[in-house]
């Protein structure tokens, strides 16, 4: 508001009908009258980080809850078409009830969303997610959105090193991401995070990133980034 040999699920919500993600359908347990399955409980929330950006400018980054939906909505407003395309690889001009119930309605522990407010004004300005590859729990798919005036200050890489963090405190490996061909700006955030390019499609190109065990990694941007055992 962003893979091995076999990939897991794939990143960017909206891919192509013949290649759909996780992050890119509504898991029907997430659907409007249906409950979340047993093993499904809800994780207790983590701290709130208020963090300085490269440029001086200030953000709190938190867990997204259900309540966010019209944070999410007005970030979603303010993204430029490109950057929707970026996103969900397709034109995308709204979410949907569903979407946005699917998009800030998550477990904190197969489905992970970090916001990042501009502690000026309140206002979502970004959001990184994983969820869960359904046939190899140590693996997740990963997203990133950025509000397009909060573009190239930093914010991506300090929302997905802190992903970085709680998936591994969830038990997760190594992320796996499905990006545009032509999305220079996540390709390079990828690369900085050490993620290694596996594999080419048509118009997407697909990146692993290997996440080192909690405890064993440095304090450093792609710290923990390296390996899993």
């Amino acid at each position: 508001m962003s893979h091995a040999s076999k990939p897991a699920h794939r990143v960017a919500a909206g891919t192509p009908i013949a290649r759909r993600s996780p992050l890119g359908r509504i898991p029907s347990w997430l659907r409007p009258g249906r409950r979340r399955p047993l093993g499904h409980r809800l994780r207790p929330a983590v701290e709130d980080r208020p963090v300085a950006l490269r440029d001086g400018s200030r953000v709190l980054i938190r867990q997204v809850q259900p309540a966010d939906a019209p944070l999410l909505a007005d970030g979603f407003a303010r993204l430029s078409d490109k950057s929707r395309r970026m996103r969900f690889l397709a034109r995308k001009d709204q979410l949907s009830a569903a979407e946005l119930r699917y998009l800030t309605d998550v477990d904190h522990h197969d489905h992970e969303a970090l916001g990042a407010l501009d502690q000026a004004d309140g206002r979502g300005v970004g959001v990184a997610r994983y969820v869960r590859d359904a046939e190899d729990p140590h693996a997740a798919e990963i997203a990133v959105t950025i509000v397009d005036d909060w573009q190239g200050r930093g914010l991506g890489t300090e929302l997905l090193t802190r992903l970085a963090t709680r998936a591994r405190s969830e038990g997760i490996c190594r992320f796996t991401a499905l990006v545009a061909e032509d999305n220079v700006v996540m390709a390079r955030l990828l690369r900085n995070m050490s993620a290694s390019l596996v594999g080419r499609s048509p118009g997407t190109v697909d990146y692993e990133i290997t996440l080192m065990p909690l405890g064993k990694g440095t304090t450093t941007p792609a710290a923990g980034l390296s390996a899993c055992a």
